[in-house]
């Protein structure tokens, strides 16, 4: 290794000749990269010395260079969601997900597709759609899952049954070997593969090592004989030695078929070439069977397959159990009948649902003849994907598990032959229940590897040594059925050690010897596959460590405390998806695609700081303030985050503890205190509008308070809507209302939408509602933007004190801005003091958006539909991201709806970008833009302008008034309008 003195200059020269960024120093902004790249999906965290992020393919020939010269290592990363440490290690994590991610070419009548690494799976075959095709590897992870990864992967998913793996759709690489020369590996004849032995280059020197190496008798012995069984489809333990062995029929080579699987331990790719498929049929269902035990859905499993099914894939009760009241997966189990211990789901494809209907009866009149199963409800169309998601959040559900014994990806990988997999399990429940360990089972039940996550504490010795334990009994168990201790996931530096036990000590030397063939000093990925460190080393957390308390304003019992809220984080990436796959998590990441503007990065920091700093504010750190920068708080994580991980939440605590050690900032301060300023505004009114509006005192108001001079600010109205109410309830009443409803008169409506809140108010008159604004003070949400949660507790306690014993079911609490209405159900209950909780709770259950208190009206024929034009206009829809979160959107759809000839089309946004204060801030507001333009903005644009384009929020009506110079209504007001 290089003279650890001289590598921070080493590394600032080879930074000023990089386009791409590369971080190296000790500044707290380079050393919050390194930290965030410390770790994947997997339970290992190792700080790299350096994070590349090369643009061009000149960059990775310098970091090639860099690397043999001195003596270290690249560790390639795409989307970062290895389960086995692959890209964990102290050499650089060169990031490819960035800049490498364009499709180069769809060659639809030749099918293939020829792509840069960084390419999403799900995004590519969004692109391939309109030509009919499609590639067949799917992941769980597949709408982060890029290209790059599931080659060194090898990557299969629910469907590799019949679409295959990634090596057998891998038709060519290009990319670079350890010396820097550019080669591309793709299919060659026998007597091309002896010209190219012959070549005087190292791209010679490999194929003459790997082909005399396939050829040798006694190491084609050794392969035939170590390597899983034929039947096993999975099979990926070390380099696909067996794929290159001399076979009946096999008439050409391609070294593509060592490449895949290989986790970028031998060629940096920059470009591969895949094989399409035509799309599916487009009828679908999803038979769902129950069962009373795992070993049943095992045996079932057999008889599935006979039915060659699309996919067969295995769900647990311990899955099942986490969806109930998860903030979405709760409604995703309509399909789930009584309480099984287990779920087969078996999907099937055809031209017509007849056809359809004829292979799902034949499974299930199978199955009842042998007595297995208890329920069959069968699922079709769009309704399988809400099925299928709760399969494919297995990984991150999971981690919903209370304690620290928790899940952990061990022997999740082991595969066996689909006809082993029931005497398999049952020998490997043998050695689970000697260690006295539960673990939950779920997955390829039909490729035959299930993931297996037994419960561990890895935060303790003995568990650290139970870990070890376990994988290598394991491994025992595998080579005894012929099975492959990796089946998809990798080795890594997890199963790395135990390759041997399974595939013998001569085919390991020979893995060592491929190794030593393609990058000799070590260039690429060094200690993954073989000559790996002791598996239990370098884990996220060290042994019997005492953790001190950490005091919170916010309670964060229900997940234990704020540091096990950020451990539930399993890294799964779920954060990493783009717009092209849709939902509102992350949306910093989707603007930046950066991995340090993470849900995933953001949880990672703080674990990391709040367990090992020793300090009396564990939350002062500068490192913690880069990576939480550019959250906007919009709280997707909260539902979207299979394990819920609420980053806005965390922000805000972090933010709190921050300002304690550095002071708050005058910026934050004017934020929180934005009530104030504009009650003093509203005293006049003409004067404050025209000091905003002016070109000259706007741009000196921006510059003083550090807000982008091309963002408009807010307008206060003529009046308040507190006084127009005073006022209004003198000149008028609403004679034999049905139901007094008391309106939440939040500190955006009373003082800068003044209107709405008057529309607001007429609407609900108009349907015969008496509407009272009750004596409350602001929301809060001014200072929980911004982290002043001390004052923000104040307000939450005066609220719930004031409205608690007034709000009651026959007379609910209805809000206006989804911002404020919404942080009764949201933060209000683990803010407020605790004498004051229960009543925060009753309060939280009857306070509602206007729309979702219309929608329940309208629903017990309370208000009639006849009040409303017939008239046709179709209404494009943005729902604020507090309403995706908290599942308050779609009462906004149902209600726009009421109108007979209304349409309404949700736009396919997440977050506007808006996010309150956050697209005023001068350092942000570029951001906030690339955010709008992801989806919202460009859809606003092209719509015509007799659409009407209806926004609840009030953040995300000004962003669309500034991206697009459109108005956007609330809902209110197109109810309003829509009136007879």
């Amino acid at each position: 290794m290089s003279n650890q003195t001289q590598l921070p200059q080493l590394f600032k020269s080879l930074s000023n000749s990089m386009a791409g960024e590369l971080f190296f120093d000790d500044s707290s902004v380079h050393e919050a990269q390194k930290m965030v790249y410390a770790t994947d999906a997997s339970v290992y965290q190792e700080k790299p010395l350096a994070v590349a992020v090369p643009k061009t393919k000149a960059d990775i020939e310098k970091l090639i260079s860099f690397a043999g010269e001195q003596r270290l290592t690249l560790i390639p990363r795409a989307a970062g969601t290895s389960l086995a440490g692959q890209v964990v290690g102290n050499g650089i994590v060169v990031d490819i997900s960035k800049y490498f991610n364009q499709i180069i070419e769809i060659n639809a009548e030749e099918q293939y597709v020829r792509v840069q690494p960084g390419v999403i799976r799900d995004d590519l075959n969004v692109a391939l759609k309109p030509f009919g095709l499609m590639f067949g590897p799917e992941t769980s992870t597949a709408n982060r899952a890029m290209i790059g990864g599931m080659i060194g992967n090898n990557s299969c998913g629910l469907h590799s049954i019949v679409w295959g793996d990634t090596r057998q759709n891998l038709i060519e690489v290009k990319g670079y070997l350890s010396n820097g020369q550019e080669v591309v590996f793709n299919t060659v004849t026998f007597e091309e593969l002896a010209e190219k032995s012959q070549l005087n280059s190292l791209e010679g020197v490999i194929y003459k090592g790997i082909s005399d190496l396939v050829n040798q008798p006694e190491n084609i012995e050794a392969i035939t004989n170590g390597y899983p069984k034929k039947t096993l489809t999975r099979r990926n333990t070390g380099y696909a030695l067996d794929f290159l062995i001399p076979q009946e029929g096999k008439e050409n080579f391609n070294m593509c078929e060592l490449i895949a699987g290989s986790e970028g331990t031998l060629v940096f790719i920059t470009e591969a070439k895949l094989k399409l498929l035509p799309l599916p049929p487009k009828q679908e269902a999803l038979v769902c069977v129950h069962f009373n035990s795992l070993a049943e859905s095992l045996l079932a499993n057999i008889i599935i397959l006979k039915h060659q099914p699309m996919a067969s894939e295995l769900v647990d009760k311990y899955i099942m159990d986490f969806t109930k009241g998860h903030p979405v997966y709760q409604y995703n189990r309509f399909f789930i009948e009584g309480e099984p211990e287990a779920l087969l789901m078996v999907e099937f494809f055809a031209e017509t649902k007849e056809e359809l209907d004829l292979k799902t009866a034949a499974l299930i009149a199978d199955l009842k003849l042998a007595e297995l199963g208890y329920a069959y409800p069968v699922v079709y169309g769009a309704q399988t994907k809400l099925a299928w998601d709760v399969r494919k959040a297995g990984l991150g559900l999971i981690r919903n598990l209370p304690g620290d014994e928790q899940p952990v990806n061990l022997i999740e990988d082991c595969a066996v032959a689909p006809e082993d997999l029931p005497a398999y399990v049952a020998d490997l429940q043998v050695i689970l229940d000697k260690y006295n360990l539960k673990a939950s089972y779920y997955a390829h039940a039909g490729a035959g590897e299930l993931h297996i996550e037994p419960m561990i504490n890895l935060k303790t010795q003995a568990g650290k040594e139970l870990f070890r334990t376990v994988l290598q009994e394991t491994a025992v168990l595998v080579k005894k059925h012929q099975g492959s201790l990796s089946g998809e996931h990798g080795d890594g530096r997890l199963r790395g050690e135990f390759i041997k036990d399974v595939l013998g000590d001569k085919v390991y030397e020979l893995l060592k010897e491929v190794k030593q063939l393609f990058d000799p000093i070590g260039v690429f990925n060094a200690n993954k596959i073989v000559d790996t460190p002791p598996m239990n080393e370098f884990l996220r957390y060290e042994a019997d460590k005492k953790v001190k308390p950490i005091q919170t304003i916010f309670d964060f019992s229900k997940n234990e405390s704020i540091l096990r809220l950020a451990e539930k984080c399993s890294g799964s990436g779920d954060c990493r998806k783009t717009q092209v796959s849709g939902g509102t998590m992350c949306p910093s990441y989707m603007a930046t695609r950066q991995e340090k503007d993470t849900t995933r990065a953001r949880a990672n920091i703080l674990r990391q700081f709040l367990t090992n700093d020793t300090g009396d504010n564990p939350f002062n750190h500068e490192e913690i303030k880069e990576v939480m920068d550019l959250c906007l708080s919009c709280k997707g994580c909260k539902s979207e985050c299979p394990s819920s991980v609420d980053v806005a939440k965390m922000k805000a605590e972090f933010l709190q503890h921050y300002y304690d050690a550095n002071g708050v900032p005058f910026r934050a301060k004017m934020i929180a205190n934005f009530t104030k300023s504009q009650r003093l505004a509203s005293m006049v009114p003409s004067l404050y509008n025209a000091l905003v509006s002016n070109g000259f005192t706007s741009k000196l108001i921006k510059k003083v308070a550090g807000f982008a001079t091309d963002r408009s600010l807010p307008k206060v109205g003529k009046t308040t809507l507190r006084s127009w109410k005073k006022k209004h309830d003198k000149r008028s009443s609403v004679p034999n209302a049905s139901r007094k409803v008391y309106l939440f008169c939040d500190e955006f409506t009373n003082y800068n939408d003044v209107e709405i809140g008057i529309t607001a108010i007429q609407l609900l008159e108009k349907l015969g509602y008496e509407v009272v604004i009750p004596n409350h003070v602001e929301s809060g949400r001014t200072y929980l933007s911004k982290g002043l949660l001390r004052d923000a507790k104040l307000l939450a306690n005066q609220n719930v004190t004031m409205l608690a014993d007034l709000v009651k079911d026959e007379a609910p609490l209805l809000g206006v801005e989804p911002s404020a209405l919404l942080t009764f159900r949201d933060e209000y209950p683990e803010l407020v003091d605790a004498n004051l909780v229960l009543k925060a709770k009753e309060l939280a259950k009857n306070a509602m958006l206007i729309e979702e208190f219309l929608v329940k009206e309208v629903a017990a024929g309370r208000i009639d539909r006849g009040l409303f034009t017939e008239q046709q206009r179709l209404v494009k829809l943005h729902g604020h991201c507090y309403q995706k979160s908290l599942n308050a959107l779609l009462p906004t759809q149902q209600i726009l709806d009421l109108p007979v000839n209304y349409t309404v089309e949700l736009i396919p946004s997440g977050c506007c970008g808006m996010a309150g204060s956050f697209g005023y801030e001068q350092e942000h507001y570029e951001v906030s833009m690339k955010v709008g333009e992801l989806v919202l903005l460009p859809e606003v644009r092209k719509q015509p302008q007799d659409v009407i384009i209806a926004a609840a929020g009030t953040s995300c009506r000004h962003q669309i008034k500034d991206g697009t110079q459109r108005l956007a209504q609330h809902p209110v007001e197109i109810l309003w309008n829509a009136l007879k």
